[in-house]
């Protein structure tokens, strides 16, 4: 799908006072950043940021990092926090490519949320999925201790893919569900394509996996 174009996207984004320039500067240095040691989780791939803005809001103990690719998807979720009448001091976003990921954490984080991301259908683009094992590898030394990882997609052959991989990789499955929804669960916090999935009966797939 052909991204649109949105007019001074880069620099709307860059002046924002949740944007950080060269996050690979502040590899090792994340917690000065936010000037505390709380836990910090990241969403790779956050969109137009609904999930990780609520979740910055809901858990105001915690850290949360926002990572984008597309400057004219990210200035969506610059917008959306111009309108808060209190600034999040617990959220920071990110324009950058996942593919260079380990080069701006080291051992600092503590889960990583992959939310509706591109499934990247043709085998040939196998090592473009966010949980393939060439991604899984980059994720090791992001975290600080225990491995996290949380999907959601409303893909079943890119869910069923990510299910075989993360386990080969040798993390523990703790929840498979392929009806979210069913759960009735309470503590979900949803994304924009997720709200719309859903309300068009689409099911929603989540996975949560862990390595001591």
């Amino acid at each position: 799908m052909r991204l649109k174009k949105v007019k001074n996207a880069k620099e709307i984004v860059e002046n924002s006072g949740y944007f950080v320039d060269a996050p690979e500067e502040k590899i090792g240095k994340w917690n000065e950043i936010f000037g505390n040691n709380n836990p910090i989780h990241i969403e790779i791939g956050m969109g137009k940021g609904k999930f990780i803005i609520n979740m910055a809001r809901k858990y105001p103990n915690i850290n949360f990092i926002g990572i984008e690719k597309y400057d004219s998807v990210l200035v969506k979720a610059v917008k959306q926090l111009d309108e808060l009448e209190t600034k999040l001091s617990n959220l920071k976003l990110l324009l950058y490519d996942a593919d260079k990921i380990e080069e701006v954490f080291d051992k600092e984080i503590e889960q990583i949320y992959l939310n509706f991301s591109d499934p990247w259908p043709k085998s040939k683009h196998e090592k473009r999925r966010l949980t393939s094992q060439n991604f899984l590898k980059k994720y090791d030394n992001l975290f600080v201790g225990k491995k996290i990882i949380i999907q959601k997609t409303d893909n079943r052959t890119f869910f069923d893919f990510s299910l075989q991989s993360i386990e080969e990789y040798g993390y523990t499955i703790d929840e498979v569900t392929y009806d979210l929804y069913s759960l009735n669960d309470e503590t979900n916090v949803p994304t924009e394509y997720e709200e719309k999935f859903n309300s068009r009966g689409v099911k929603i797939n989540r996975l949560k996996a862990h390595i001591d």
